[in-house]
């Protein structure tokens, strides 16, 4: 039996992604090309040097910084080509990686520029997922739902949100609101949510990473979401005495009390400043007290990363075996957005089979 997972073994296990940007995941040579192709200026045309780029650019400890450097990703993805391969090779690269079941988000207003409407915008990015999703033998090699993400400081919430229930039977799993926190409360966005309600669609709120305690509360309890993007403040309503005593405030206990889940993404959260280290980062206290919390990307691009290799920099950070690797992923699958027979289908006849044959192989 392995003890301690390594990297290729944890490329091999069947994982879950519920946090992760399609423009955040693109691959450096996809951007070079259509850059090229559409007179687009980069900070550099070799691969490796652009890569390297967004990696610097994003690690700065500023979560605005870290928004610039979508400029150059957003500006290629403006026509149904681009938009259509980009979607179809994270697909691709999600599934070598051993992701099962992905959920990759998006903010169609922000694909607009070169005249494609937003429901032009959706099927695009659908049908890449659609081809990128099936293997060369014809067979599907991962599921992935789409997300449809409204920025904060915009005012096209409702209208994202109409788009998103307008799809929902063709892709789209849910709705998002991104961008920076501070400054642009999610309140902001009630007649959205309230919106959301009423027609029983699932939504996540990005909330506890660039601003503190009153945007969680706020998403959770004057919003509903289903679920937290990060919530890495969470923290601050914890308090560890000198003994190792552990106490939970009001809202840090609603939030484990209603299992509501936690998507975590610790190295762009380290990149960001919301986290100071990996071996720092709060995952590994609110794992000990068994909050629903899991793992996840944010963006593959920015921060140089898989989730299997985030999964790696916790079993180095906190000494992590295969079981806290499952229940991170069995935690994912109960907390996506499809129907629960589908999640259950997923967690009993692919995740634990698989999480099984690589802790008992010899």
């Amino acid at each position: 039996m392995t003890q301690t997972p390594t990297l290729e073994e944890i490329r091999k296990a069947p994982k879950v992604l519920l946090h992760d940007h399609l423009d955040g995941g693109l691959r450096p040579e996809t951007i070079i090309e259509l850059a090229r192709e559409r007179g687009h200026r980069l900070p550099s045309t070799d691969p490796d040097n652009l890569a390297e780029w967004f990696r610097e650019s994003a690690d700065s400890g500023s979560l605005e910084r870290y928004l610039d450097t979508f400029t150059h990703t957003v500006a290629v993805m403006q026509t149904r080509e681009a938009l259509t391969r980009v979607a179809a090779e994270c697909a691709e690269d999600l599934a070598d990686d051993g992701i099962v079941y992905a959920e990759v988000r998006y903010a169609p207003e922000l694909h607009t520029d070169g005249g494609l409407t937003l429901d032009e915008v959706v099927e695009a990015v659908l049908e890449g997922f659609r081809i990128g999703s099936t293997g060369p033998d014809g067979r599907q090699r991962i599921r992935v739902g789409t997300l449809l993400t409204a920025m904060r400081h915009q005012a096209r919430s409702m209208e994202i949100a109409e788009l998103a229930v307008r799809y929902r039977d063709a892709g789209v799993v849910g709705f998002d609101i991104a961008g920076a926190e501070a400054g642009y409360p999610p309140t902001r966005h009630l007649d959205a949510f309230e919106y959301l309600k009423r027609e029983n669609a699932h939504f996540t709120i990005h909330a506890g990473e660039g601003f503190g305690l009153p945007s969680i509360w706020q998403a959770i309890q004057w919003c509903g979401a289903d679920r937290l993007g990060h919530g890495v403040r969470i923290i601050d309503d914890i308090t560890v005495a000198d003994d190792g005593t552990v106490t939970l405030g009001r809202l840090a206990a609603y939030v484990r009390d209603k299992r509501i889940p936690l998507e975590m993404c610790p190295t762009s959260n380290v990149q960001t400043g919301a986290a100071k280290s990996i071996a720092e980062h709060p995952i590994g206290l609110l794992r000990r007290l068994c909050f629903r919390v899991t793992v996840n990307t944010d963006n593959r691009l920015m921060s140089g990363t898989s989730l299997s290799l985030e999964f790696a920099k916790l079993v180095e950070a906190f000494g992590y075996g295969w079981d806290d690797l499952q229940w991170f992923t069995v935690n994912a699958m109960k907390s996506a957005f499809i129907p629960f027979d589908e999640r259950l289908a997923l967690i009993n006849g692919v995740i634990k089979p698989g999480f099984a044959q690589l802790k008992w192989r010899m």
